[in-house]
């Protein structure tokens, strides 16, 4: 009876993240993805996922065709597509797109310099090596919802523990790319936006949030406790706190979980 209530508890907080989830409006990603645009996860080999991941999207796999952890991962608003032509398609759109996005003129080089404490306006930006976020990026689109953020990173892109996006006056999560020459890792507790294109492999650490997509070509994309959803529309940071609220639900129900065990124990 009690690993019955346990799991009645667990399924009612994921039903509650979900409904808050879709009060936040989605936004298109402006033609980029075309039939991938529907999913928040697609994993070249791999998707993996450890505990309470929540993906609200369409999830897959090319050319790989396995998918594990769901559950007790969910995804809702989608369907999963293990391997198959539904997630080819769209794995055949994330290369194009990939290639079309790399090609683009950069308008400045921030090789060296770490994102955090930057506040940024639209457009082309790129890194020669590895990109590094620590703290908090502002993407400000000066009032043009339009505005498009794209970032062409030639090796790995890692963000520190509890870092941040906020996206103002206009900036979308559909027109912010992240364009990664190897693997991407976002640190535990990172609140993301944009869509990830990596070559190789995407990893969200523990309770990492990301509103936009990860698209990983060839490696694998690996979960954790995370809260995944296709771009939404985001007038001011009003939005991602929402979002954010969505992920803490699942810390506090793990933190009783824990609490539950450890007396259950003693």
């Amino acid at each position: 009876m009690k690993g019955a209530s346990k799991m009645k508890n667990k399924h009612l907080i994921l039903s509650v993240v979900v409904a808050l989830a879709g009060f936040l409006p989605e936004s298109k990603a402006q033609g980029v993805l075309n039939s991938a645009g529907s999913f928040a996860v697609l994993g070249g080999s791999t998707v993996t996922s450890t505990g309470n991941t929540v993906v609200s999207g369409n999830l897959g796999t090319f050319p790989g065709s396995a998918v594990t952890g769901f559950g007790p991962g969910i995804v809702t608003n989608g369907t999963i597509y293990a391997g198959g032509s539904v997630a080819q398609a769209a794995q055949n759109d994330v290369v194009v797109a990939y290639s079309n996005l790399t090609g683009e003129a950069s308008i400045q080089n921030l090789t060296g310099q770490d994102l955090g404490g930057l506040t940024l306006t639209p457009g082309v930006r790129n890194y020669s090596a590895a990109a590094q976020l620590t703290g908090i990026l502002i993407l400000d689109a000066q009032g043009n919802s339009n505005a498009r953020f794209d970032f062409q990173i030639g090796s790995t892109l890692t963000t520190a523990g509890a870092s941040s996006i906020i996206l103002t006056n206009g900036a979308q999560a559909g027109n912010v790319s992240w364009l990664v020459g190897s693997s991407a890792t976002l640190g535990a507790g990172t609140a993301f936006y944009g869509m990830i294109f990596a070559d190789q492999s995407i990893t969200l650490n523990t309770g990492a949030s990301i509103s936009g997509g990860t698209f990983a070509m060839n490696g694998a994309v690996n979960l954790d406790n995370n809260f995944i959803t296709v771009p939404i529309a985001v007038p001011e940071p009003a939005s991602f706190r929402l979002l954010a609220f969505c992920g803490s639900i699942f810390g506090v129900w793990q933190c009783l979980t824990a609490r539950r065990r450890k007396v259950g124990r003693s």
